[in-house]
């Protein structure tokens, strides 16, 4: 797309979307999951211990998501996710150098908070600035997922092996200075939409709220956001830890999650533009059926094959399903209620995130083992497939519209 007086270059701004992406989601939560092995053995922590690090990064973003919605509104999206990219990168640049849990502790809670000051803003900007291609945009930039994934799974046991029991920090510390460098491409590139102002007599944006809050088809895309929170970050957390302790190498269980990204790269977009053609409901459906498979495979057997199919059907899904289930919460309401609508439905995502490691780290412990916490995850994702049937049968008019159109 050319730029116009009213939009700036789609190729700008998705780019800005996906580096964001890519820092927020791939390296500040899931390249957590590669880097606990070494991390949890140079600093002697309990598998509930690095549960619950994982739970304080959600919590983080969980207290603090409405709040970068606000200041997305009251100051602009461009510097709101710009001070989430730096609050992250001051969180990596910590854990560089802590050794202490309290002090891990809340560091890990930085990189949740920076998270809800970038991560909401920057998705709600892409869905404002490109309506008609909602799907692909979102798509587009959850591949930056799939590409930090691929970073992640190739650095991480890299720098082990060249800093040995340093090699965690330094990953952390690399990570840094990607947010940094992104955070001031932002600054320089990105560029807010001009302001939603009300027409004569409606109410601004925020005092509908309640109207967005209670609607029923806004809850059930917030349910099924809630529940893809408590599965994937459990499976970025401990499915390295669960093929290692089966036995295998932590340099193939790297591959394969390098393997993830790389095919996660393509997906998100696919899955986007599918859904822009197909229907949104129908592609979700298919996609978070595809990732329950992948999440019951090792289950049933733990051998090398079985861990590689489920990468290889998570990489050709999770990110479809991120970018379907986001562009869902969009499209039930009209654009000026679109920062509202994605605020509230990303709480109970964030809630599941909070929720899934404390959990799972539980259950690993009670259990001794992996395969009832992966168990508890794959029942989760039944009730989320369930629930994408409904979605499915949402009509295709918003379900909050303009003031005179409510439903």
């Amino acid at each position: 797309m050319s730029p116009t007086p009213e939009r700036p270059n789609l190729l700008i701004m998705v780019t800005c979307g996906l580096l964001t992406s890519l820092v927020v989601i791939a390296f500040a939560r899931m390249a957590y999951g590669v880097i606990l092995p070494p991390m949890r053995a140079d600093l002697g922590l309990s598998y509930q211990q690095a549960g619950i690090l994982g739970t304080i990064t959600a919590l983080g973003y969980l207290l603090f998501v409405l709040a970068g919605g606000v200041a997305a509104a009251r100051f602009g999206a461009k510097p709101t996710i710009v001070f989430g990219l730096i609050s992250v990168a001051l969180g990596f640049a910590g854990l560089t150098l802590a050794s202490h849990y309290w002090l891990l502790l809340g560091l890990m809670a930085l990189l949740g908070f920076g998270t809800a000051f970038s991560f909401a803003p920057m998705v709600s900007l892409l869905a404002t600035w490109y309506p008609e291609k909602r799907g692909l945009v979102i798509g587009l930039m959850t591949s930056g997922v799939g590409m930090g994934m691929l970073l992640v799974g190739a650095l991480v046991p890299l720098m082990t092996s060249l800093f040995g029991d340093n090699g965690w920090r330094v990953s952390w510390g690399l990570f840094g200075c990607v947010a940094v460098i992104v955070a001031v491409l932002i600054t320089v590139f990105a560029k807010d939409p001009p302001r939603l102002a009300a027409s004569s007599g409606e109410t601004p944006p925020s005092d509908d709220k309640w109207l967005i809050y209670r609607n029923h088809r806004v809850v059930t895309v917030a349910t099924v956001y809630g529940i893809i929170g408590v599965t994937y970050i459990v499976q970025a957390i401990f499915m390295i830890s669960f093929m290692v302790e089966e036995g295998h190498a932590e340099s193939t269980a790297g591959a394969f999650m390098a393997m993830m990204g790389l095919m996660s790269i393509a997906a998100g977009p696919l899955w986007g533009w599918l859904s822009d053609h197909w229907g949104r409901g129908n592609a979700l459906t298919a996609s978070l059926a595809l990732v329950t498979l992948a999440m019951g495979l090792p289950l049933v057997d733990q051998s090398l094959a079985t861990f590689f199919l489920h990468f290889l059907v998570m990489g050709l899904s999770v990110n479809g399903m991120f970018a379907l289930i986001q562009a869902s919460a969009t499209d039930q309401v009209a654009p000026r209620y679109i920062p509202i609508a994605f605020s509230f439905v990303t709480v109970f995502f964030a809630s599941g995130q909070l929720v899934g490691p404390a959990v799972a780290g539980w259950l690993i412990e009670f259990s001794g083992g992996f395969r009832v916490a992966f168990g508890f995850t794959f029942v989760v994702l039944l009730a989320g497939v369930y629930l994408t049937l409904r979605i499915r049968r949402f009509p295709a008019e918003v379900a909050v519209g303009a003031p005179t159109t409510r439903d």
